[in-house]
């Protein structure tokens, strides 16, 4: 569940447009936190995006795989889409779908 330097600040330039981002570690991986949100995570030098019902589908259509830390996919989290990767733009724009999610969530809690 490491987590390189490297691949940190490959991920946090990326997503710089984004806004203000703040990691964390936990647990071995990193915490990705927009606007006080947790909306990523980071493990093993992958990128996962905060997902839900909606948004679920439109990950598993990219290709993208369910976060399994103990092989089951009971998490909403899913990894960043491969051409995402290597298209900044859409990267970011997955992550900001991601931050609508987590907006979401929080606004539902009582």
């Amino acid at each position: 569940m490491a987590v390189s330097s490297d691949y940190l600040d490959l991920v946090l330039e990326q997503l710089a447009p984004v806004g203000p981002l703040t990691s964390r570690k936990m647990f071995g991986g990193v915490g990705l936190y927009a606007q006080g949100l947790f909306f990523a995570l980071i493990d093993d030098d992958t990128l996962y995006f905060k997902g839900d019902e909606t948004l679920g589908p439109d990950f598993a259509a990219a290709g993208s795989t369910q976060f399994a830390p103990f092989g089951v996919s009971s998490m909403a989290y899913w990894s960043a889409p491969a051409e995402a990767l290597d298209e900044p733009d859409l990267m970011v724009e997955w992550a900001r779908r991601s931050i609508a999610v987590a907006a979401a969530r929080k606004a539902r809690k009582p």
